[in-house]
């Protein structure tokens, strides 16, 4: 296969074939969890297959969920692992989760820049609004989506004016004359918004390499509109080629109407692929994974992504839209729970097919389970209805998963012209093709 159309790929920097009772395996390595080493061996990999960048989301609260049969170590400060494995690692990217909602731009502005300066232009920047942690950071209940937005607008902002107060070509390294930078292109921002008063300059030179690349993975309305006004690349949830579709189209719609070419923007959802030499041992990790997930489980979940409690049905039961709860009702995430309403009202699928769908299993993620070919199939089959522009490798089920991905999945890409065979750039810029 030829295009001229390459695919954009990161790799999760957490250990998702660990998921359910995966980690149980004698031979998962889940000890691994708790050193740096480990994850920087898998940074390793992922540059050694020459992907584009690295991903860590992060969490600003313990839920119960992170206890008891989790395999998890809690949530590390994503930007102080990358700035590790900056120093182990060459050219991929780095893209760290810093939340809008509960950090001062002026520390998280600084933070990024050093990570940026770190790792010679590699760092990004995944802007997230967060939905829960706000017991940690004072009194006040969590703000309102449309808050947290108009707080993330700015805060964007902020950051955006920072890294340009103190430009990289204000560092003259002047011998001759004795001038080590030029004062006069360092300048305050003297910001005063809504949710922000910041004078600046930022403590430290914009790197050559050029600005940070952001990303965002809002999927609701609102968080559309803002991931489409500021994002290089967007983290998108889309479960099933529809709505991969729908998404991407919508997204390049509201690219074009905030003067922005669709082009620009990469729509990358996270592909939570569970492989293996047969259809039968994949499937058989699939199933693995998700054991742990109750029928009295995954109902509470349902309750808690969308209000919906279908608890007193069978599970036979066809679920329609007439059985909706209001739209407008508070909701654990708003993006899981309207791709849930437009599945249902759809496809009134069974009590059964709703509690296996990835919203109500903990995540909107696209699940690709079967051997090498068979995923292959799915990703060039989504690439070329227009539904991806790549996406985020999520191995399920065994850390062999991961393996057959960079051994052999992702050489197949590469022989189909989907994805490069060598990298052509050291930052994660030249890699997005910004």
């Amino acid at each position: 296969m030829n295009t001229d159309r390459q695919l954009c790929i990161g790799f999760s920097l957490s250990a998702t074939w660990m998921k359910g009772h995966s980690w149980r395996a004698q031979d998962s390595g889940v000890e691994k969890l708790e050193s740096i080493d480990y994850y920087i061996h898998l940074a390793k990999l992922a540059e050694k297959a020459k992907l584009d960048f690295l991903f860590r989301a992060d969490y600003l609260y313990v839920s119960p969920q992170m206890l008891g049969d989790s395999a998890n170590f809690g949530s590390p400060d994503p930007t102080v692992m990358f700035a590790a494995i900056a120093c182990a690692t060459e050219r991929i990217g780095l893209v760290t989760t810093v939340s809008t909602t509960f950090n001062p731009p002026y520390v998280a502005a600084r933070q990024l820049q050093s990570l940026h300066w770190l790792s010679n232009g590699r760092a990004g920047w995944n802007i997230v609004t967060s939905i829960e942690g706000a017991e940690n950071f004072g009194d006040s209940p969590m703000p309102s989506p449309q808050v947290r937005y108009a707080k993330a607008k700015e805060f964007t902002h902020v950051m955006q004016k920072l890294w340009a107060s103190f430009p990289h070509e204000a560092i003259l390294v002047d011998r001759e004359l004795g001038k080590f930078s030029d004062s006069d292109q360092v300048a305050s921002i003297d910001h005063s918004g809504e949710f922000f008063r910041v004078k600046g300059p930022l403590t430290l030179p914009a790197h050559k390499s050029g600005t940070i690349p952001l990303f965002q993975a809002g999927a609701s309305d609102i968080g559309r509109d803002f991931a489409s006004s500021v994002a290089d690349a967007i983290f998108a949830a889309m479960p099933d080629v529809e709505s991969g579709i729908e998404l991407r189209s919508d997204l390049r719609r509201r690219a074009e109407q905030h003067g922005r070419h669709p082009s620009t923007m990469k729509v990358l959802p996270g592909l939570y692929f569970f492989l293996a030499d047969t259809g039968e041992e994949a499937q058989a990790l699939f199933e693995l994974a998700n054991a742990h997930f109750s029928i009295a489980r995954r109902h509470a979940a349902l309750k808690s992504v969308m209000g919906l409690d279908l608890s007193e049905y069978e599970l036979n039961d066809r679920v329609t839209a007439a059985m909706l709860p209001d739209p407008n009702q508070p909701v654990r995430s708003r993006t899981h729970a309207d791709l849930l309403r437009r599945y249902i009202a759809n496809y009134e699928p069974t009590v059964a097919e709703v509690l296996a769908r990835p919203e109500v299993l903990g995540s909107a993620h696209w699940v690709s389970v079967g051997t090498v070919e068979d995923v292959l199939d799915d990703i060039i089959q989504r690439f070329e209805a227009g539904a991806i522009d790549g996406f985020i490798a999520l191995p399920g089920g065994s850390e062999q998963s991961m393996v057959l991905f960079f051994e052999k999945l992702v050489p197949q890409l590469v022989e189909r012209g989907l994805f490069r065979s060598e990298y052509t750039g050291s930052t994660l810029r030249e890699h997005l093709g910004i």
